[in-house]
Parts: C-alpha cells; sequence; structure tokens
C-alpha cells in the first residue's frame, strides 16, 4: 500500500542525519508520495507532511511533490475533498520547504502547463510562487524576473477575447489570469516603490525587471485587446489591467521617460543585430500602446503635466500612430487613427507649420509607384461588380441612392480616363460588356422613367394650383408614427425641382463616360488601321 511504504521510507530518514540523506532516499519519498496522490490517499500525506517530526525531510524532499499534486489538484473538481488536503498540502510545502528549490519546481510546472490549463496552472501557483519569492534572499530580481517572464510567455500564444461575448465568458481564463498576475507582482512593485523614496539603497534590478514585464503587458494582450468601455460588463477586465500596468510606472516613476523615450538614444543590450531588431519592435509597438492609453484612453493623465503643447504631442505621437497604423490588425489599426484623432482634436486652427507639408518623405510616398493587385485586374472587378451596380436595376430609387450614383460614375470616369485599353491595367475594358449591361443601361432606363414621373408631378402640381390656393395646406406627412409640419404646393414644387435637377447632373456625367468610352475605343481601332 502506497501509505505504508511512505511511512516506511519516513521512518527511516527520521534516524538520519540532514546530511545524511541520499539520492535513493529523494526518489524513493517522491515514488511514494506520487502514489498516495494518484490512489486518492492524499489526506494522509497531509498528516505526513503536517507531523513536526518530518520538518526536516519536508524541508529537503517535499519540493519532488509539487509536480504531481499540481496535476492532482487540476483534475479534482472544486468541491473534491481531496482537493482540499492537495491545496493544504501545497500551502505546508511553501512553509517548509527550500525556497530555492521549490521555486524551481513551481517555475517548472508552469512551463510544462498548455492548452487549457495554461491559466489555471498559473492561477493556481502564482500565491505560492509569490511567498516563495518573498522568502529569496539572493538573486531576488533575477528570480521574479524570470517568473514574470515564464508567465507572460505562457499566455501570449492564448487569443485575447475581443467581443463581449468573449469577454464575460473568458473560455481559458485570460482575464482573469492577467489581472491575478498584477496583483501578484504588487509586493514587489512597492518594494521598488519604497527604494525610489529612499536614497540609501536602490535596486535598480528589480525595478528593471518590473519595468520588462510593463512592457510585454502593453504589448500583449494590451495592443489588441478592446479597450473602450463596454455596455453590459460592469468592470472590464483589460481595462482594469490596463490601468493597473499604468499604476506600476507611476509608482516606479517611468510613465513620463517612458512617453517619451523615442526622443532618447537608447543603448542596445544585444550585439546580434537580429535580436537588437527584435527588441527595438517589440519595444516600438509596447510604446505606441502606452501612448494610445494614455492620451486616448486618459489612463494616468492626472498625473501628466499640462506643459507640452498640442503640436509638441502631436509631433511626439507621430512615431506612435506610424507603428500602429502598419498592422494589419483592426484592434491595433483602429488604436492608430483613434490616437491620430486624438492628438489632432487637440488642436487649433492653423496650429501647424506649413512647412510639415513640405517634407521630402511626404510628398514622394504619393507619387511611388506601388504595385497593389487589389487595384488590378480580377480583383478589381470583383470590387467594381459590388459598385457599378444598381440594387434593383432601371428600378432603383435614383433619388435616394444619387451620392452612391454619382461616385461610382466618377470612379469609372477616372479608371476610363487614367487606362488605356492597349493596356488594360485595371481590367475595366474587358469588364466593359458587364459593365454597360448591369449599370449604364439600366440607369439610362431609370434616368428616363423617374424624370418622366417627376415632370408629369410638376405638371399636374402646377394645374391644381388654384386649388390647393384655398387649402394652402395640401398634404401631410408622418414619420415614426408622429404628424410631421404640412407641405405647401410651393414646397413640394421645389422638392421635385430639387430631384430633376439631380437627375440632370447624373445624367450629365452619364454621358461624359459614354462619351469618353467611345473616344478610347475610336481611338484603338484608328491604330490599328
Amino acid at each position: 500500500m502506497a501509505v505504508d511504504e511512505l511511512q516506511a521510507i519516513v521512518q527511516r530518514c527520521q534516524i538520519l542525519e540532514e546530511a545524511d540523506f541520499r539520492g535513493e532516499d529523494y526518489n524513493l519519498f517522491q515514488v511514494a508520495g506520487q502514489k498516495c496522490l494518484e490512489d486518492g490517499y492524499a489526506a494522509q500525506l497531509l498528516e505526513v507532511i503536517q507531523n513536526v517530526k518530518n520538518k526536516v525531510i519536508i524541508k529537503n524532499m517535499g519540493w519532488n511533490l509539487t509536480s504531481p499534486l499540481v496535476r492532482c489538484i487540476l483534475a479534482y473538481k472544486q468541491e473534491d475533498e481531496k482537493r482540499e488536503h492537495c491545496l493544504k498540502i501545497l500551502d505546508h510545502l511553501v512553509q517548509l520547504c527550500n525556497p530555492k528549490e521549490l521555486f524551481l519546481g513551481l517555475l517548472e510546472q508552469i512551463e510544462q502547463a498548455s492548452g487549457e490549463q495554461v491559466c489555471q496552472t498559473i492561477m493556481l501557483l502564482l500565491q505560492p510562487l509569490q511567498t516563495v519569492l518573498l522568502k529569496l534572499q539572493n538573486k531576488k530580481a533575477y528570480s521574479v524576473g524570470l517568473s514574470l517572464a515564464m508567465i507572460m510567455n505562457q499566455l501570449t500564444p492564448l487569443p485575447v477575447p475581443y467581443t463581449k461575448q468573449q469577454i464575460q465568458e473568458d473560455k481559458l481564463g485570460l482575464c482573469q489570469c492577467c489581472n491575478a498576475v498584477v496583483d501578484f507582482a504588487k509586493p514587489f512593485v512597492n518594494e521598488v516603490k519604497n527604494m525610489e523614496e529612499s536614497s540609501e539603497y536602490n535596486d535598480t534590478e528589480l525595478k528593471e525587471e518590473l519595468l520588462k514585464f510593463c512592457m510585454k503587458s502593453l504589448k500583449y494582450p494590451l495592443l489588441t485587446a478592446q479597450l473602450e468601455q463596454v455596455e453590459g460588463i460592469e468592470e472590464h477586465p483589460f481595462r482594469h489591467f490596463a490601468a493597473e500596468i499604468i499604476d506600476i510606472l507611476l509608482d516606479m516613476r517611468e510613465l513620463m521617460p517612458l512617453v517619451f523615450l523615442h526622443h532618447k538614444s537608447r543603448r542596445s543590450h544585444w550585439e546580434n543585430e537580429e535580436f537588437e531588431d527584435i527588441e527595438r519592435k517589440n519595444s516600438a509597438d509596447s510604446l505606441a500602446c502606452l501612448s494610445y492609453l494614455v492620451f486616448v484612453q486618459h489612463f494616468g493623465i492626472n498625473c501628466f503635466p499640462v506643459v507640452f503643447s498640442p503640436s509638441y504631442l502631436l509631433q511626439c505621437n507621430m512615431t506612435h500612430i506610424g507603428v500602429l497604423l502598419k498592422r494589419t490588425e483592426e484592434s491595433v489599426l483602429s488604436k492608430g487613427l483613434d490616437l491620430f484623432e486624438s492628438c489632432l482634436l487637440r488642436m487649433e486652427d492653423n496650429g501647424l507649420l506649413h512647412q510639415y507639408l513640405e517634407f521630402r518623405e511626404f510628398i514622394d510616398v504619393p507619387q511611388k509607384a506601388r504595385d497593389d493587385v487589389w487595384f488590378t485586374g480580377h480583383h478589381l472587378i470583383s470590387l467594381l461588380d459590388l459598385v457599378l451596380l444598381l440594387p434593383e436595376g432601371a428600378e432603383t430609387d435614383l433619388l435616394q441612392n444619387s451620392d452612391r450614383i454619382m461616385a461610382s460614375l466618377n470612379l469609372l470616369r477616372y479608371l476610363v480616363l487614367k487606362d488605356c485599353e492597349s493596356g488594360n491595367q485595371t481590367g475595366v475594358w474587358t469588364a466593359l460588356a458587364k459593365i454597360e449591361k448591369n449599370f449604364l443601361k439600366p440607369l439610362h432606363v431609370g434616368l428616363n422613367m423617374s424624370k418622366a414621373h417627376y415632370e408629369a408631378e410638376i405638371k399636374n402640381k402646377k394645374e391644381n394650383r388654384k386649388e390647393s390656393q384655398s387649402s394652402n395646406t395640401i398634404c401631410s406627412l408622418t414619420v415614426s408614427g408622429e404628424k410631421m409640419p404640412a407641405m405647401t404646393t410651393e414646397m413640394q414644387l421645389q422638392v421635385l425641382h430639387s430631384a430633376l435637377f439631380t437627375f440632370d447632373l447624373i445624367e450629365s456625367v452619364l454621358a461624359r463616360v459614354e462619351e469618353l468610352i467611345e473616344v478610347k475605343l475610336k481611338a484603338v481601332v484608328g491604330e490599328n488601321i
């Protein structure tokens, strides 16, 4: 029986001095303890660990039980009594075991976790790991940094919940886990904060490790997370996490230096250029996210000095805006646009020098030809099929869709002007027959029908004008159940004439497009002759 084997090993070790423990004793203790846990004898194992006579044994050998103990805790259901026994065993190991050895054992379990158990394992071991780290005397900063790096490396592959439903469900536990990691780091942040306030001693290593954690957190999960306030979620987990990260930076007096970091030359820690480029990119993403949090979401803004001009803030943030807008993810792009908008809204009219528009790069960029496949050939035609189309054919309400139709005609006019049939880079000449069938001809028919209808209405209103003079209000309009002010005959005629003007405008642009097509086609025929 597993319990008997464990008792036999413990009794034999009780009579030995600590220095006399052999490698075989460690192995036998681990195997017997693991068997007790797997066979459901957690209560008996707890009694052995609680026995004061076994204190030295547990101090030296107990950390070996970490792996089977974590597996059993994750396997048992929350209400299972055996799980409670396992949790108590873990608490005793934290109090009794050698901190250095137990630290490595706990970190190993976090590293080995995968899939759905990543957040569960981290949440389970954060408190024990924090207690062990606080006991360490030597290399605490290194151990704290190693722990935070390991935790973030495990969390980073997990998808970040984005929609309201995903955030509320939090299937993998990422939202809850991120905020738990911040609580885990707080005692160490307080140590740095107290050191900052005291000029006697300053542990720059611990501060540096916490700063790395904040930078990683800004890149993941905050860079891609939805940080707008969502209706129906009382306390947004990622907004809370962002606020905590900003508070840590404030406590360490690092918020302001980071916001304006890109103006300083930062010495690289890497000799390898590839590693240096990776670090620079990661840093750029993190700093861009930080600027978004400060200037758009206003985290920590109350501690921000009101001494910078809007133009200076815009200039400083252009680097970050560029970083965000180069990304392809919608969540990151929107942050770049929001940051740009926030900076521009602070500006007054004529607040920027005209020289900013004269930068060579600014002028060169739009002039450089770019081979974008989405605006040539079949890719463009697939987009034009959506644009050069009347939703209901000739019976489409042209007045209601006038803006869309005008934009479509102007686009077609531009393509016909810029792209020669011989070159046909856009593919518009190949699709011309389809465009005429689906768009130009139905538009002609629709214009004739609409103009005839509105002209008949105008004629009818003019003929009935004498009758309308006796009762100045002729018709009424009801919108959403509410009666709107009545329209006079004159007002109705103005509306009808305005509609006819819109149709004439559409017809003139349509005629110009057809004229351009005819000219281009005749030119090609002439060249062939």
